[in-house]
């Protein structure tokens, strides 16, 4: 398989006695399983590499699995009958459903927490008591189950104040409130009218923040944590952050706020500390680890964890990555990261994601995409695809975000003009995309 991709995409194929061949199955259908099966792809070790279910880029990389995500049954047979060394657990939901588990007790090696330490972001209440036990700076909270307390807490601490669904909502579950009305009906839209069903059927009601919003980025073994890059992401749909949230319209890594001595206290004051407090638990987590953070006057404070790679983040740091992220994954599973080092690309990469009209509301499925070799062959660009699906020899959007166009250049303002130049040949009148990606490391 990896010669066969390797002619595909032009990379070296550096096969040795001394290499293990290994298949390598990664679960999810988006961006950052298509980066992921991108890079593991170019891995000498990989020798097979399957995603279940793909899409039509992955297609290019990988050998598509026709097996929904939460077929986990479905999954562990597959795995089993065909030997597969390792399973790559993208999505947060079967991790937090517990796949990982499920895996390893069938004997496959797998990459990911277990659906205990997955609690991490299935349970934003869970998160903060962690922190609150363990001295771990994050924003002041209450954490409620019943309507009329959490509008009491609001009234009490006024606002603008923060209002978190508990469970996984899909990205859309935090809303930030301006007034106390805006408050009092964030709690009715959750509690009430259960807008995000069980996900609110708990709510976390915290203080605002003020400062500079980043991703922060590390893998881990269980004890160790490897920091990986700091990224930032843009959610809302249009120019200038307006329009709702969204899964994220464009990504760029590394992000300038966070230099080499605020990624040490970063490592130091929130990362480590919880790799220490979920080991001490009894819960010790692996896989990677993704801090949402706030950069305050005070210094850096976690909003929110992710038990899994960020989408489109995932993108641009795959791009970046020179060393093997496949041996990196390994030795999370193993326990063994300790013996990893990680080389990056100098410079800056960024991703711009292009979706179909309406996200992150309705919108329509079917249309075609052209160019999408002309836009690949521009200089240090990858087209990655989320939701795309072949019919017969077109490819045609099948989902919300649908591309990420990821550049890499000197810093972020010539990344941004290579990627730009990419969306620009890509034909589709249904798509649209943001036009300011990375206006903050432009800026600063």
């Amino acid at each position: 398989m990896l010669q066969k991709v390797a002619r595909k995409q032009g990379w070296p194929v550096k096969l040795g006695k001394e290499i293990v061949a290994m298949k390598v199955l990664v679960i999810g259908s988006g961006g950052r399983e298509h980066a992921l099966c991108w890079a593991i792809a170019k891995s000498p070790r990989c020798d097979e590499i399957y995603c279940a279910p793909g899409n039509a880029g992955i297609d290019q990389v990988a050998i598509c699995v026709d097996l929904a995500v939460d077929d986990y049954d479905g999954i562990i047979a597959y795995a089993v009958d065909n030997r597969v060394d390792l399973v790559v657990v993208g999505p947060e939901a079967p991790l937090v459903d517990g796949l990982v588990d499920k895996l390893e007790t069938a004997g496959i090696m797998a990459f990911g927490p277990s659906a205990r330490a997955a609690r991490l972001e299935g349970s934003k209440g869970f998160m903060k008591d962690l922190c609150a036990r363990h001295n771990i700076p994050t924003a002041e909270y209450g954490r409620f189950d019943e309507p009329e307390a959490a509008k009491e807490f609001i009234m009490r601490h006024r606002a603008p104040i923060v209002v978190k669904a508990d469970g996984l909502a899909a990205g859309k579950g935090v809303i930030i409130c301006r007034n106390e009305n805006e408050a009092y009906a964030a709690i009715d839209h959750m509690m009430a009218e259960r807008a995000f069903g069980e996900a609110g059927d708990e709510v976390i009601v915290e203080e605002f923040m003020t400062g500079e919003e980043v991703s922060f980025f590390a893998l881990v073994d269980g004890e160790t944590a490897l920091p990986l890059r700091s990224a930032q992401d843009h959610k809302p749909a249009f120019d200038g952050g307006e329009g709702p949230n969204t899964g994220g319209m464009g990504a760029y890594t590394p992000a300038p706020v966070i230099d080499d001595a605020m990624a040490k206290i970063i490592m130091e004051t929130i990362i480590n500390p919880t790799v220490k407090a979920m080991a001490s638990e009894g819960i010790p987590y692996k896989g990677v680890l993704y801090a949402g953070l706030m950069i305050t006057e005070d210094g850096p404070s976690l909003m929110e964890y992710n038990a899994r790679f960020g989408d489109p983040e995932c993108q641009a740091m795959m791009v970046s990555l020179k060393s093997d992220i496949l041996d990196a994954l390994i030795a999370c599973a193993q326990g063994t990261l300790r013996d990893i080092r990680l080389d990056w690309h100098k410079g800056a990469a960024l991703t711009v994601v292009l979706a179909t009209t309406g996200y992150p509301g309705r919108y329509e499925s079917g249309t075609e995409i052209k160019g999408l070799d002309e836009a690949g062959r521009v200089k240090d660009v990858v087209v990655f695809h989320a939701g795309t699906r072949m019919v017969g020899d077109k490819v045609v959007a099948s989902g919300g975000r649908v591309l990420g166009v990821t550049a890499c250049a000197r810093n972020v303002a010539e990344a941004k003009k290579r990627a730009y130049k990419a969306v620009n040949l890509i034909d589709w009148p249904e798509g649209f995309c943001r036009s300011d990606i990375g206006w903050r490391a432009i800026d600063r």
